[in-house]
């Protein structure tokens, strides 16, 4: 803009460049400046030399663009990578509860320890009604699938399927969590492992998967495995 002053001493543009903004669509995302959840429009917009404040000539595109709703700002659209808080919230729960069925698919439900250690994961991770009928109904349900559990290479393994489910409930979580909080899943389906003696080779296989999924190291898995104690 280039400004020049009026007979009264007010600034008046006489030539410059105006954006005018259009809404190609909306939705929800985490605002970095708010510190939250908010609604947003997503926005292109064409920008116009101006000479008296009159759109002449057009001079491209702008944006695209993610205006928050709660403070307007404007974000490059990569900031829709970032998990709403719901939508992690959501994430990191089913995350704990598919290890931790996984796990007792593993080992059995037999032991009342193991089931008592899997409720308590499963209700801090936010199923707060959860129950050890549910769990041991859901765990029968796995093994009556064919292809979900044992049904491979042996009695102590687990089946493909079931291996995909926790590739898919924690992949999309993974690149979210920092370090300790990829650590803190794994371990919780680790104790639920040990709640009835030590690791069988099923359980062990189950949780080389989950940290594979989770984007840990094998060595630290191992070292992760080794160092937890039973609850």
């Amino acid at each position: 803009m280039l400004p020049v002053r009026g007979g009264d001493g007010r600034k008046l543009t006489v030539w410059g460049i105006r954006t005018t903004w259009s809404t190609v669509g909306d939705g929800e995302f985490f605002c970095p400046d708010c510190g939250g959840d908010r609604n947003y429009r997503r926005r292109t917009g064409r920008r116009r030399f101006t000479v008296l404040g009159v759109p002449l000539l057009p001079r491209g595109q702008a944006g695209p663009v993610v205006e928050c709703q709660g403070c307007r700002e404007r974000f490059g659209t990569e900031v829709l990578d970032h998990l709403t808080t719901t939508r992690f919230s959501t994430l990191l729960r089913d995350a704990v509860h598919t290890v931790t069925l996984a796990v007792l698919a593993a080992g059995g439900t037999a032991s009342r320890s193991a089931l008592e250690a899997a409720v308590g994961a499963v209700r801090s991770a936010g199923f707060q009604d959860c129950t050890e009928e549910q769990l041991e109904s859901l765990v029968d349900g796995l093994a009556a699938e064919e292809g979900r559990l044992g049904l491979y290479d042996g009695p102590d393994c687990y089946g493909a399927a079931l291996s995909i489910e926790l590739h898919e409930a924690l992949e999309p979580l993974a690149p979210h969590l920092a370090g300790p909080g990829r650590e803190s899943i794994l371990l919780q389906g680790a104790r639920v492992a040990l709640a009835d003696g030590p690791y069988i080779p099923a359980e062990r296989e189950v949780l080389a998967t989950v940290g594979a999924a989770l984007r840990i190291d094998a060595d630290e898995v191992a070292r992760l495995l080794s160092a937890v104690r039973a609850p």
